[in-house]
């Protein structure tokens, strides 16, 4: 009895055993099938086979919704299905980042609310939204002395330190006028979102590179779109010191001012649309 007991064991451990490994090969194969057609939908479509799927969605307090409601006006534009998405964003987005308040600044919820929502603006047609280069977001009352090159500023990105900092006051002002293609929170986190698309591999990293790669090909083909670019100063003259600032212009007036852009300059908003998979809120 004991030998058949054993037996029975042996057996039971040997079919647990090869149905794991059937069950680990059969997610494998799923994985690599999905990937092969969501590289070919990418490619044919410009976008991700899908951006949004949670199995909880978390939620933000009344008062945080206020805060949103308030002082967001991109939020108030989403469907009440995309206003959950966002806000479970949000939630998630907070809770990754270290927000550090600097010179005596007391980090309040306004100000976590209101600068996790612009970075979850700007990837809301991203499916990988955490910008990974980020860890900590350092905070200031107003301009600060940056040790990175010796000088004050309003806003900076650290890779080194994975960090992104911010005059408040500067912050703040940035949406002040909605539509001066002026605006703190999106220039720097754009700067931080480029840069993060450079060093991951997931979809939308490669979706927002492949068509900036795109529309710098395009002006570089198409002289009078150039021309006019440059001398209609459409564009203030910041963005065409680099490619970092040239992507992180165009993107402010994108968000800011989208009807102005498309009238104006019609196949760069469209990349830029590709770039950020903005299929929503009237753009």
């Amino acid at each position: 009895m004991p030998f058949i007991n054993t037996s029975l064991q042996i057996n039971v451990e040997a079919n647990a055993v090869l149905f794991i490994f059937l069950a680990v090969f059969v997610i494998a194969i799923l994985y690599l099938s999905f990937k092969t057609i969501e590289i070919v939908f990418v490619m044919h479509k410009r976008k991700p086979f899908y951006v949004h799927f949670y199995t909880v969605k978390r939620q933000l307090s009344q008062e945080q919704v206020s805060i949103l409601k308030d002082k967001f006006s991109f939020y108030t534009k989403l469907s009440s299905k995309e206003q959950r998405f966002f806000e479970h964003r949000i939630v998630c987005f907070i809770k990754d980042k270290n927000f550090i308040g600097r010179d005596g600044l007391v980090v309040t919820e306004e100000m976590k609310i209101l600068i996790a929502a612009t970075a979850v603006m700007l990837t809301f047609g991203f499916r990988d939204y955490y910008i990974g280069l980020i860890e900590r977001i350092f905070i200031y009352p107003t301009e600060f002395y940056s040790n990175f090159n010796k000088k004050y500023h309003q806003g900076e990105l650290n890779p080194k330190l994975k960090a992104l900092v911010f005059s408040w006051k500067h912050f703040e002002e940035g949406f002040d006028i909605a539509n001066d293609n002026l605006n703190l929170g999106i220039h720097e986190f754009t700067h931080a979102i480029h840069l993060n698309s450079i060093r991951e591999r997931d979809v939308s990293s490669t979706i927002f590179q492949d068509s900036f790669k795109e529309l710098i090909e395009m002006l570089s083909n198409n002289e009078n779109l150039r021309q006019e670019l440059t001398t209609t100063r459409y564009f203030r003259d910041y963005a065409y010191s680099n490619h970092y600032e040239f992507v992180a212009v165009i993107i402010e007036s994108f968000i800011e001012s989208p009807k102005e852009l498309l009238s104006k300059f019609p196949e760069v908003y469209h990349k830029v649309k590709q770039m950020l998979n903005f299929n929503f809120a009237g753009y």
